[in-house]
């Protein structure tokens, strides 16, 4: 189709666009190497159907915004298929063989798919630009008193304006030139019956004005194509190439709340945690790449939802910004408030509904171990609890001597009476301590033992798994209390251990294997389910049906996938269950985690317990249950300011009120 100077222009072109786009990869590729450790490239063969489904069906897209997303996902498949058809181009444009037009069933497949991917490309565009340009939702930006940077407010605009006119331009000029092609090989292809019919517009054009007309078109659309290439690595639409990277390549965790170990014997580390930008993994530096700017992370933020300044969104943007400008030696204070930092719950919410698999959760929980352990930086209401932790084992602060007195009546054997049982219960520091959270305690006692379970406990030698001190940044704190607990855990050797609090479950399970205790852990849900399934106790369904609706614990639920345990036990009671509206992975959080439990709440438009709690008095059920000594405090508290019309239990309290042999 081209002409010979053409073929050599279009040609120089195509080297200038690939050798400006090969510097900005590479520079790409040298800022995520900046960052701590390396990637391990044996994972992405393990990874790769998983990763391929991900991104050619934009599975984690469609979880969330169902319009925006099947939009969206036009768009991204009309990318795809315009790979292959950008390609045919290139080849009928240098060598006049054109594969589109091939016969046979393969050639009207690929015809097919691209005329219709073409319309629905731009289709998909003009939707998206209607809702970003003249609707313009809120959930597309964020909160002036949120920190962003001042260049991405108007430059995520500019750049997804650049990026619809280039690749809307050069579909609707791809669509033509083919419309011209028919017209002068006398074609009408029942395959693309839409561009047919715009080629019959040009039935009457000559045949010169016709071959000039389908080269215009070549240079505008794939044209185009070479222009913005270079422009693709400072353009938000790079994470086209490195959501997959992500996908395939982030490290293996047993949980998205699992933190990396740091091994505090190892006199030579001189940096904890994240000052700068360079003290980010690698990882999560590619975060800011694989970032699609959706603000989708914000939306579910419980911290955000209720007025804080906190944006998981705005700080990965801002991370972008920066790099952008080649900075890597950013301090992270410049990227997100000190405020922003410790209003973060880590509920896990972001992480859990980034499309991408981006953790900007890490990245704050990073923040906070430079803060507590660098600089002594860190909200004094904290304190208490951290003394607590290291004075008596508990962030309440309870003589360890008193551990084990809301056991007083109950038969409740401690591992030196019963030194092999098939159960080490771990009661946790709130169930033991706290008076609300002895009652889940007492309850969950009464069914071992009603169900005649061989169960243990630690006793005065059980102590906080350090969770609270973690994710408030102590990492020493923690390093001491998981060292200690994997001791005493490994010469207790446990055949099972069930955890009444999710953040112990998530703690034994999840970040003691680092330091070489390897368990199975439960919930006392699961295991109630068990007892019921087992026929070790009986219920009594046929009482009063009440209504429940049940608040998911966060690190129950999102971080541990642990969603029908707490259900099914409700269901065995004869309850009637509703759900929230925000439920089961997209459960809103208490307010408690990330330490919160011990501090005061920055300041917002409301507190995150009492939006919850107003989710749960929606739904018109007169219980609320929970599964967590957390939760249990933050809605017992939002219930009692309510006016305590909902009564607020554990599950195993609504199953000891059902047992037939109640003790």
């Amino acid at each position: 189709m081209l002409s010979l100077i053409e073929k050599i222009i279009f040609a120089i072109f195509i080297a200038v666009s690939v050798f400006l786009t090969y510097r900005g990869a590479r520079r790409i590729v040298n800022q995520i190497a900046s960052g701590q450790g390396k990637p391990d490239w044996s994972l992405a063969p393990k990874r790769l159907g998983a990763a391929l489904v991900k991104y050619l069906f934009f599975t984690p897209v469609f979880r969330f915004r169902p319009l925006p997303s099947f939009l969206h996902a036009f768009i991204g498949w009309g990318f795809f298929v315009y790979l292959l058809v950008n390609l045919n181009e290139l080849i009928f444009a240098f060598t006049h063989f054109n594969l589109l037009h091939n016969s046979g069933v393969p050639g009207n497949v690929y015809r097919f798919l691209a005329e219709f991917l073409s319309f629905a490309l731009m289709f998909g565009m003009i939707g998206m630009s209607i809702r970003r340009y003249i609707f313009k939702p809120a959930t597309l930006t964020t909160r002036d008193t949120t920190l962003l940077n001042p260049a991405a407010r108007k430059g995520i605009t500019v750049d997804s304006m650049i990026v619809t006119a280039t690749f809307f331009t050069h579909t609707l000029t791809r669509v033509v030139g083919e419309s011209f092609y028919l017209t002068r090989a006398g074609i009408s292809d029942a395959w693309q019956p839409l561009t047919s019919a715009i080629a019959n517009l040009w039935a009457n054009m000559p045949e010169a004005q016709l071959l000039f007309n389908e080269r215009l078109m070549f240079w505008i659309s794939l044209g185009l194509v070479f222009a913005f290439l270079p422009y693709f690595a400072y353009s938000k639409h790079i994470h086209l190439f490195v959501a997959p990277l992500n996908f395939a390549l982030k490290p293996e965790r047993k949980s998205i709340g699992q933190l990396n170990y740091i091994n505090l014997d190892d006199q030579s580390i001189e940096q904890f945690g994240a000052a700068k930008m360079k003290d980010l993994g690698w990882e999560q530096i590619m975060d800011a790449y694989a970032c699609i700017q959706c603000f989708r992370c914000q939306e579910v933020c419980p911290a955000y939802n209720t007025g804080k300044i906190l944006s998981p969104a705005a700080l990965e943007i801002n991370k972008r910004y920066h790099l952008k400008k080649g900075d890597t030696e950013a301090p992270m204070l410049n990227l997100i408030s000190e405020e922003a930092v410790w209003a973060c719950t880590s509920c896990g919410a972001c992480v859990d509904i980034c499309p991408v698999g981006n953790e900007p959760m890490r990245d704050i929980l990073d923040i906070r171990r430079n803060l507590s352990m660098m600089e002594s930086q860190f909200p004094k209401q904290l304190e208490n609890a951290f003394k607590g932790i290291e004075r008596n084992a508990n962030p309440w602060n309870v003589p360890q001597s008193d551990r084990l007195k809301w056991a007083d009546g109950l038969n409740v054997p401690t591992i030196e009476r019963n030194p092999e049982p098939d159960i080490l219960w771990w009661v946790g520091c709130a169930p033991a301590t706290d008076a609300r959270a002895q009652k889940t305690a007492q309850a969950f006692a009464k069914i071992l033992n009603a169900a005649g379970v061989n169960f243990a406990v630690l006793g005065r030698n059980e102590s906080c798994t350090g969770d609270p001190a973690r994710r408030a940044g102590r990492e020493d704190i923690f390093f001491a209390m998981a060292s200690q607990n994997v001791e005493v855990l490994n010469e207790v050797k446990p055949k099972r251990i069930v955890a009444t609090c999710p953040h112990c479950l998530h703690t034994i399970k999840n970040e003691y294997p680092a330091f070489g205790g390897n368990y199975e852990v439960i919930h006392h849900t699961q295991f109630i389910n068990e007892l019921v399934g087992a026929g070790k106790i009986s219920l009594e369904v046929d009482k009063e049906q009440f209504t429940v609706t049940f608040h998911d614990p966060c690190y129950l639920g999102r971080h541990n996938k642990i969603f029908d345990a707490p259900r099914e036990a409700l269901n065995s009671t004869g309850a009637l269950t509703i759900e929230m509206p925000r439920n089961s992975a997209k459960s809103f959080c208490c307010g408690a985690g990330g330490a919160q439990m011990w501090k005061e709440e920055e300041q917002g438009s409301a507190r995150v317990n009492a939006t919850r709690f107003a989710e749960a008095k929606s739904t018109g059920a007169s219980t609320l249950a929970v599964g967590c000594p957390f939760c249990l405090a933050m809605m017992s508290d939002a219930s009692k300011a309510d006016g305590g019309e909902i009564q607020v239990k554990d599950v195993a309290e609504i199953v000891l009120e059902r047992l037939k042999t109640n003790p």
